[in-house]
């Protein structure tokens, strides 16, 4: 369709067109240049006045060898403009990527982003709150997942959480954009209080110099640095009890404030012996997700500089695969200079100047783009930017995306939700709907006025149900059933257990014991366990016995105690040498705590074995080993595949 023929000053980049036919603003069209044949430009601007009506039209570029390329002689005069045809739109500007966001706003045109490009070069997602972002990221990290590039989500709200459920809130939406509902395998960690199906988050207490100094909040003085160095050289291990040991020797009144600081960060709970599972963390085939719904803002803080830190050391060591980082309001993890410093700021400005070397992609998204750091928004390439209106925001916004145009910064402000503006992926910003997730989306708001519920049927249907306390292993029925080739059908089995909340040295931690056999499970994934021996029948003689086999020394062939504990297999005669047995646990119970959350709902089951163990019985053998505070009555489930 003609919509008009070119008129006034040209140049190689801008032309205008007199309108003849219907034409809008952020049309593409198409006109033909007699050295680079067909060329895509798109109006940008329409100015009518009483006799005729203008458009104004940035070029884009025609297709050379693959590549968009500019012209280096303007247009002819009373040239045809068309309007673009959709083939022609997609070849030029939609055909470079390969994680499929949404459409072309107007038109039946895949958009897709280029994964190499993001994880090499960064992203970042800039809207006003309410207008999609975390919408759009979920968009996003589906497709990165479906890739089997692994994701590792900071996130301050438990939203992401919901992506290991299915979109049924848009089945009549999905077939429009060509494809399904879909649920994600979610590694999830933060605060079981809080998030019932998170695992524990626990960083390592073993930390360096340089980290102790920077989990400090604010500038330590000249004195307060001289302390803390002077401390950390005479603790026996740069752990935080140990630095507060020494700290509490120095004789220095400015100790106080490093004192308390350090009994803040003890008092989150957060630092362990045990390491975070960093391998596990960063794995394809799923999204993780660092839930920091219920922590303080400084220790929020805290956990991001801490795990940015190692994650980023250990991908230089290329000792955990390349990952894509997505931090979620990121103006409180790295502001601006003039807004302050938080504890996680450094590594953040490290990773996105240095992280793409190292195969580290970077999204940082957040409300207030005026408020990240500048150097931080700088590095990322591919922008997505929704709905924005604060001016400050759209002034920091328009200084970090290059070949925006005031007419297109003005658009910014009157964009509806569920659409963005896209730059990065072509030579000009892009308008595009972006499709529907495939998972759910747990950003949706909540309703202050609910609809009230029939309590007498409510109480009814829990009636007709079996609400029952259960532990489920992170592997499900379905991955089971994958792990087999041959056909055949997955049995779920409940395993009445106990969960004790033990203490020791002030820490608490779960333990989970088998109340068929009274053997503690180590391993809720794959139902293993060990013995809890059973110390009350021992004598001092066997005791001694049991702490030199401990301590690897010889015990002396002619002692009684040894071949006692030898027919109750505590210990093993290997080699020649008495050692105590892999199968009972003698010390060091935490190293064997549970993670997985006991929550209670409705259950389906093949089998429920019967309880010949008693939880006294379990509080009593334990209690030689650690102090117990509480326990609770559970199920744990077990799945076993039968051929068929």
């Amino acid at each position: 369709m003609i919509l008009g023929h070119i008129v006034g000053k040209l140049t190689t980049r801008e032309f205008s067109f007199k309108i003849s036919g219907d034409a809008k603003k952020f049309e593409y069209v198409q006109v033909y240049h007699p050295e680079h044949t067909w060329v895509l430009a798109q109006i940008i601007e329409i100015e009518k006045t009483r006799d005729e009506s203008i458009a104004k039209c940035i070029v884009i570029g025609y297709k050379d060898q693959g590549k968009i390329t500019p012209l280096r002689n303007p247009f002819e005069h009373g040239s045809e403009v068309l309007q673009a045809q959709d083939d022609f739109i997609a070849d030029i500007i939609t055909g470079q990527g390969n994680a499929y966001i949404g459409k072309l706003q107007g038109k039946d045109i895949k958009v897709s982003i280029d994964l190499n490009k993001i994880l090499t070069k960064h992203l970042c997602v800039l809207a006003k709150s309410g207008s999609g972002k975390s919408y759009t990221v979920g968009v996003l990290i589906e497709e990165i997942v479906e890739h089997n590039i692994p994701v590792l989500v900071i996130d301050p709200h438990g939203e992401y959480s919901a992506m290991r459920k299915k979109n049924d809130h848009d089945k009549k939406l999905l077939p429009l954009f060509g494809i399904s509902p879909e649920a994600y395998k979610v590694r999830e960690y933060g605060d079981p209080q809080i998030s019932p199906e998170a695992r524990q988050l626990r960083l390592s207490q073993e930390l360096s110099s340089e980290e102790i100094t920077q989990l400090f909040p604010g500038k330590l003085n000249a004195t307060q640095l001289g302390i803390l160095y002077n401390a950390i050289g005479h603790a026996k291990k740069t752990t935080l009890p140990a630095l507060l040991i020494s700290l509490e020797r120095e004789e220095n009144s400015a100790k106080w404030t490093l004192i308390n600081a350090i009994s803040f960060l003890q008092r989150s709970n957060i630092f362990t012996e045990i390491d975070l599972p960093y391998h596990e963390m960063i794995k394809a085939g799923g999204v993780t997700t660092i839930n920091l719904k219920g922590y303080t803002p400084d220790i929020q803080e805290v956990i991001v500089y801490k795990l940015c830190s190692d994650l980023f050391e250990l991908r230089k060591k290329n000792q955990i695969s390349p990952f894509f980082l997505v931090i979620e309001e990121a103006q409180n993890f790295c502001p601006e200079r003039s807004f302050g410093e938080a504890t996680s700021s450094k590594i953040l400005r490290t990773i996105a100047s240095e992280g793409r070397k190292f195969g580290l992609g970077l999204c940082v998204i957040s409300q207030r783009p005026a408020r990240i750091d500048k150097s931080v928004l700088s590095q990322c390439s591919t922008q997505i930017i929704q709905k924005v209106t604060n001016p400050h925001d759209l002034k920091a916004v328009a200084m970090s995306v290059e070949g925006l145009t005031s007419e297109v910064e003005k658009e910014i402000q009157n964009l509806p939700i569920g659409t963005a503006l896209l730059t990065g992926v072509a030579d000009i910003p892009l308008f595009v709907t972006i499709r529907p997730r495939k998972s759910h989306h747990g950003g949706r708001e909540v309703s202050p006025v609910e609809k009230k519920e029939d309590f007498t049927k409510k109480v009814e249907a829990f009636k007709q149900e079996e609400v029952l306390p259960v532990i489920k292993p992170l592997i499900t029925a379905s991955d089971i059933s994958l792990m087999h080739e041959e056909k055949g059908t997955v049995k779920s089995i409940l395993i009445p257990c106990v969960r004790l909340t033990c203490e020791e040295k002030g820490q608490r931690f779960d333990v989970i014991v088998d109340r068929t056999s009274g053997r503690l499970v180590t391993n809720v994934d794959d139902f293993s366990t060990k013995e809890i021996p059973d110390l009350s029948d021992l004598t001092k003689e066997d005791l001694l016995c049991l702490s030199q086999a401990h301590k690897k020394e010889t015990i002396d062939v002619d002692n009684p105690s040894r071949e006692k504990l030898l027919s109750k297999k505590m210990l093993v005669e290997t080699e020649g040498s008495i050692i105590l047995s892999d199968d009972f646990i003698f010390s060091k119970l935490i190293n064997h705590q549970s993670f997985t959350p006991l929550q209670y709902e409705t259950v389906s089951y093949d089998e429920k074995k019967n309880a010949e163990y008693g939880i006294m019985d379990a509080r009593k053998k334990l209690s030689a080993f650690t102090t117990i505070i509480d326990d609770a009555d559970c199920f744990v489930v077990r799945y076993e595949f039968e051929k068929s």
